[in-house]
């Protein structure tokens, strides 16, 4: 059963974000990359960008399990962010929803680094690659969980946390 919100979202028409969108709700901050989803054209690919520097920047500061902690925890953060803000925006999955972008680039820059820029550059294209094109049960998945509520903050995070054996059927 679904609830009177998540009815009213999908009743009202798509709403683009803003900045001031943005900034109406804590969950609209983290589901739209702290700003990088805003961008009007590739916003995954901004995402993913503020992701590594983000990254790099925390592992300055943080150690490895610190690091694993942020990811960790970013999990359910996420899952809420994306929920709350696809309802508030009127879309199941929009473009400019980002999170799952940088919780799974976070997830693989853990695996990777230290690494030169050639193999971050590598990682990166590869990433950017399986998210646009879904291959296999990356694209089931999307699919199956395009809805509003629970359901569709898991979709939204999933299509981009399968593994990457997944990734390459």
């Amino acid at each position: 059963m679904q609830d009177a919100s998540t009815l009213l979202a999908a009743a009202l028409p798509p709403r683009r974000p803003t900045a001031r969108f943005m900034l109406s709700h804590p969950a609209h901050v983290f589901a739209l990359g702290f700003g990088s989803g805003l961008a009007p054209v590739a916003p995954g690919t901004f995402g993913t960008l503020w992701a590594r520097f983000a990254y790099t920047g925390a592992a300055g500061w943080l150690s490895p399990a610190a690091l694993g902690w942020v990811v960790v925890l970013s999990l359910p953060l996420g899952w809420w962010a994306c929920t709350v803000t696809a309802r508030n925006m009127g879309v199941a999955d929009p473009s400019s929803i980002v999170w799952d972008e940088i919780l799974c680039f976070w997830i693989i820059l853990a695996l990777v680094l230290p690494a030169g820029w050639g193999d971050q550059l590598a990682a990166f294209l590869l990433f950017r690659f399986f998210d646009a094109v879904k291959p296999g049960p990356i694209a089931w998945v999307d699919r199956h969980f395009k809805a509003f509520g629970w359901r569709g903050g898991f979709g939204i995070l999933a299509d981009d946390r399968l593994p990457p054996s997944a990734r390459c059927w």
